[in-house]
């Protein structure tokens, strides 16, 4: 391509800040002849905008993957490198191997190609909003399906985050299996006495 980065992979991860559920990080290679409008942080975005913007992405991108961190991992390596790891996933997934990887925030995973950390990268750089919006859209549709399993912690609502119900539902029924140990409101519920949280 005439010395032109063939390929430039966006990526994001969603779920940093919840007590519950995995860590998902989406990568995104775009396709600059098929733009997409609208692209954005996909926290300023509405769920149906998001839906809507999700099935274009995957429709027009040139590749697109996702990765995860399940909550045994958050709980045994920290949540910032279960964060890198599903990125490292993620990436590997691209059935096209990127040149230049742009990730979201201030640190980069460690890969195989030229990785830049972006700062604000999710609201500003289209692939790397893109992936905001697929790892956000695929981590929002698993925590739905957990609170099938878990119905009296309201994962529907609130995805896992610290809402004062779901510290409500925390302090009344206990943690559940894939609440995270290793953050402060679960661990403090965690008494010697019953050591392993809900199934």
């Amino acid at each position: 391509m005439s010395g032109l980065l063939a390929y430039v992979a966006g990526v994001d991860e969603v779920g940093r800040g919840p007590l519950a559920g995995p860590v998902v990080a989406a990568a995104v290679i775009l396709d600059p002849a098929r733009p997409i409008a609208g692209l954005a942080d996909s926290k300023s975005l509405g769920a149906r905008r998001r839906e809507r913007l999700r099935m274009e992405i995957e429709d027009r991108a040139l590749s697109f993957a996702l990765g995860r961190a399940e909550v045994e991992e958050i709980d045994r390596v920290n949540i910032l490198q279960a964060s890198l790891l599903a990125m490292q996933r993620a990436i590997a997934g691209l059935h096209l191997r990127p040149q230049r990887v742009e990730v979201d925030g201030n640190r980069c995973p460690e890969i195989d190609c030229e990785c830049v950390a972006i700062i604000g990268g999710d609201a500003t750089v289209a692939a790397i909003s893109a992936a905001s919006i697929l790892a956000k859209v695929a981590r929002d549709a698993e925590m739905d399906r957990l609170d099938a399993t878990y119905p009296d912690y309201g994962f529907v609502r609130h995805k896992g985050y610290p809402t004062p119900a779901h510290l409500r539902a925390l302090g009344q029924f206990g943690p559940c299996a894939i609440h995270r140990r290793s953050f402060a409101p679960v661990r403090a519920l965690l008494r010697p006495e019953r050591e392993e949280p809900r199934p």
